[in-house]
């Protein structure tokens, strides 16, 4: 229950006496925000039952008292589904160890049938689970094209953002993605508290990188929403892309996140010369795979990416940020 402290502290803090028309009569205060005391008695509970909830030493608290506290703590709703995910872990239990995710045959065929329009699948875990040629060209060309394909080795997409270089330079905005991915993995520690593949994954970037870290502590939580990207692509230079997130409603977690450009756009423009090169260095590692003997550059180029006529080296996020 730690975490339901963490969060209901962090929101607390952010919330001054004034906000909420409460009177300091200029004492010095030792802790920002609303003292415990006066959060109790805007959500009109006692400060023994609420001091004992954010302790920890109280479970399945009522709707009712949720309810009061949200409101109080100006809570918005991806904030009152946390909380509620927080202070009611029974209800998320922890079951055996989850397997990687699998994909359905059909999303794959959709992902492919997408054509010229940088597409991704992403899991709930932020495993890259799926992309399209494009999208691996936007996003991944740093990357083996078929590094999805291994379930206990896929790209990872918060790790890639926090550890990988080619992401930091790649996104304009990079803050902020970074942290769309924080709130958002947040969210999904809230709704799956025993899963350790989570554990795993936030406790090795919590280690490994100090800014993830500084996030993590702001307990910042919201659900992945669609806005415009802006990114520095080493081969088109500026691309500035509506991106789109789908939920896949029979696969639990599972987004299909879309890129694309204004019509008329110089971004269209940039993208459609993307294609063509993506398009030209595929056939050209074909070409060379064709015609070389067999067992020949196994651990070289059929395997990776060519794009613009030239190879374009692997950067492994995971061994940058544990395993």
């Amino acid at each position: 229950m730690d975490e339901l402290g963490g969060f209901l502290r962090s929101r607390r803090a952010r919330i001054s006496p004034e906000d909420v028309g409460l009177r300091t009569y200029g004492e010095r205060r030792r802790v920002p925000g609303l003292r415990r005391e006066e959060l109790a008695q805007l959500a009109g509970v006692s400060v023994a039952y609420y001091t004992r909830l954010e302790q920890g030493l109280s479970r399945n608290a009522s709707d009712g008292v949720l309810d009061a506290l949200a409101r109080a703590l100006r809570l918005d709703a991806d904030e009152t589904d946390h909380l509620n995910a927080l202070a009611r872990p029974s209800r998320a239990a922890a079951g055996p160890r989850p397997r990687p995710e699998r994909v359905r045959p059909g999303v794959l065929t959709m992902l492919a049938a997408v054509g010229d329009v940088p597409a991704i699948l992403v899991g709930y875990r932020n495993d890259v689970l799926g992309w399209n040629p494009m999208g691996h060209a936007l996003l991944f060309g740093h990357l083996p094209f078929d590094a999805p394909d291994h379930a206990e080795e896929r790209p990872n997409m918060i790790k890639l953002i926090f550890c990988d270089p080619h992401m930091r330079e790649l996104y304009e905005d990079w803050k902020t993605k970074a942290l769309d991915n924080v709130a958002y993995l947040r969210l999904v520690s809230g709704q799956r508290p025993g899963d350790p593949r989570l554990a795993s994954l936030i406790g090795d970037l919590s280690v490994n990188s100090q800014e993830f870290a500084r996030l993590w502590a702001g307990h910042v939580v919201r659900q992945c929403r669609a806005g415009v990207r802006r990114f520095r692509h080493p081969l088109v230079g500026g691309l500035a892309l509506n991106e789109e997130i789908m939920a896949l409603v029979q696969d639990e977690g599972q987004r299909l996140v879309v890129h694309t450009a204004e019509p008329g756009s110089a971004s269209e423009a940039g993208l459609r010369l993307l294609a063509g090169l993506a398009a030209e260095g595929r056939g050209r590692a074909t070409a060379q795979a064709a015609h070389q003997p067999p067992g020949y550059g196994q651990l070289d180029s059929p395997r990776r990416p060519f794009l613009g006529g030239q190879p374009v080296g692997h950067t492994s996020a995971s061994k940058q940020c544990g395993s």
